[in-house]
């Protein structure tokens, strides 16, 4: 694991060798004994067979009652809290809600306001405190409850075969401009992001037109074509297989009465998820690059056009995603995640130097 998860795990043992008779080196101990045993019982590959899972995991509970920790009353009502999380988050703008109405509805039927109009002031006044609770709870619970970075995995020497993944740009072929600056920006995230592993791919449209082709789309998809093709010419990967290209031809839309990408961005997703997953790809006109390596894609990174990929961020992705305790678990009764996670959406930023600067961030150098 990398640094922070690793320095997490430690800060958790030291608060529970804290409020316990036990020592840090104990506690540990016994986090590993639990985890053995788990293996043991659900295999190695199981998220309760990774120590974590009792340090800041659901098995937490589990090491505390064999550590006989000593609880508190600030503990008991924090675990409560966390136990009933909706509850008590909905309670709190109810009651928040309710004190500010009644004490408004108490005033105003004090300054002589009766009858209907009272129900009618109720009425609004629910509306107004309820906006007003809502913005406290919220930013009470920022105050109290501390946040955690997801667990990590240290990829930064290399990411693993059975993590390999695509870093992906959806995105529209508009003129030769454009494809020009599409590349570009594709080899500088290549750049800032190099491993064996990883590759990268544009995901391409034409735009929305008024009939199924254009003069310059053959121009067009044979520029984008040479583009990719050079890229792997210039940085070869064991099989020049870093970079891709996957294009869609225009369908009609019988609604909008228009020829255009099949449901756009997320039409391109869904087709791209399904040919990873072993689909024909009879949805792509043309696929540019070695499309043996796309069966063993295992995670799929999407940007927008716009959108930078930091150096070594998608070694930091793929290792967040890969962690025993963030992979998803389906519950085929449920049918649905509940456990880990499908998707992750890291903080978005903005780069402020190539924004319009407002006077607030400028007067104090941000």
């Amino acid at each position: 694991m990398d640094f922070n998860t690793r320095d997490h795990y430690r800060h958790v043992i030291e608060k529970i060798a804290r409020i316990c008779d036990f020592s840090e080196i104990e506690v540990a101990r016994n986090s590993i004994e639990l985890a053995k045993k788990a293996a043991e019982l659900s295999g190695p590959e199981d998220r309760t067979a990774h120590v974590g899972f009792y340090l800041i995991g659901k098995g937490l509970p589990q090491l505390e009652r064999i550590t006989k920790i000593k609880n508190t009353f600030p503990s008991i009502c924090k675990k409560t809290v966390f136990r009933f999380p909706l509850f008590f988050y909905l309670g709190s703008i109810l009651l928040l809600t309710l004190t500010f109405c009644w004490s408004l509805l108490q005033k105003a039927h004090s300054d002589g306001i009766g009858s209907w109009h009272l129900w009618a002031l109720g009425f609004l006044l629910i509306l107004c405190t309820s906006y007003l609770s809502i913005a406290i709870v919220n930013w009470l619970t920022t105050l109290f409850v501390k946040p955690y970075t997801l667990p990590r995995l240290d990829y930064s020497k290399e990411i693993p075969t059975e993590s390999r993944s695509l870093v992906v740009v959806p995105t529209m072929l508009l003129s030769t401009q454009n494809i020009e600056d599409l590349a570009e920006a594709l080899e500088v995230r290549f750049l800032a992001n190099q491993d064996k592993n990883l590759h990268f791919g544009l995901l391409t449209d034409f735009k929305d037109a008024a009939q199924e082709k254009l003069e310059e789309d053959d121009q067009l998809l044979q520029l984008v074509s040479k583009k990719i093709t050079e890229l792997n010419e210039k940085y070869q990967g064991e099989n020049k297989d870093t970079f891709f290209l996957f294009h869609r031809p225009r369908k009609w839309n019988p609604k909008d009465h228009i020829w255009m990408g099949y449901e756009r961005k997320r039409g391109k997703l869904s087709d791209l998820n399904s040919l990873l997953r072993g689909g024909n790809g009879n949805m792509f006109s043309l696929i540019i690059g070695n499309t043996d390596i796309l069966k063993k894609i295992r995670y799929v990174i999407t940007l927008d056009t716009d959108t930078q990929l930091p150096r070594d961020s998608a070694r930091q992705f793929i290792g967040a995603m890969s962690h025993p305790l963030n992979k998803q678990e389906y519950n085929t009764k449920k049918h649905r995640v509940t456990d880990g996670y499908s998707i992750l959406q890291p903080r978005v930023a903005v780069s402020l130097p190539g924004t319009n600067r407002s006077r607030y961030a400028r007067l104090f150098g941000i």
